[in-house]
């Protein structure tokens, strides 16, 4: 594999194929258009693409105040790629962003199942006594 990460938005059809190769849009909830999933993306505070050749196969994005919060969400990796270290690579550039930027403190949406995977890159459940909500409209 000739992996090679940018911080370029990918195109469009790069974004939707491996957001749909994944399985990460079954897990939005809400109903969202691939278009809107995409703007999303392209109104993130950073996003990081991982290529093989120009086949895009991994991806994560942020959302941030650009000072002390950040929300690390929509990390995906094609499942022809997955065990390879390509997520925890994601991770691991969106969090040297925050430390170049200060940002101390850094939440994450995790698809359904893979607790296990953050909490080996060092992330902790947030405390029985503060846990964190949710509201879908």
């Amino acid at each position: 594999m000739n992996a090679n990460i940018s911080d370029k938005l990918p195109s469009f059809e790069q974004f939707v194929n491996l957001h749909e190769a994944s399985g990460l849009i079954k897990n939005k909830k809400g109903s969202y258009t691939r278009e809107q999933l995409y703007q999303a993306a392209n109104n993130s505070w950073y996003h990081i693409s991982i290529y093989d050749q120009n086949e895009l196969i991994a991806f994560g994005r942020m959302i941030s105040d650009g000072v002390y919060q950040a929300l690390i969400c929509d990390v995906m990796v094609n499942p022809s790629y997955q065990k390879q270290g390509l997520g925890k690579q994601i991770i691991e550039e969106l969090l040297k962003k925050c430390k170049e930027s200060g940002i101390q403190s850094i939440q994450l949406f995790s698809a359904k199942g893979k607790q296990h995977f953050y909490k080996k890159l060092g992330f902790e459940e947030r405390e029985l006594d503060a846990p964190g909500m949710t509201l879908v409209i």
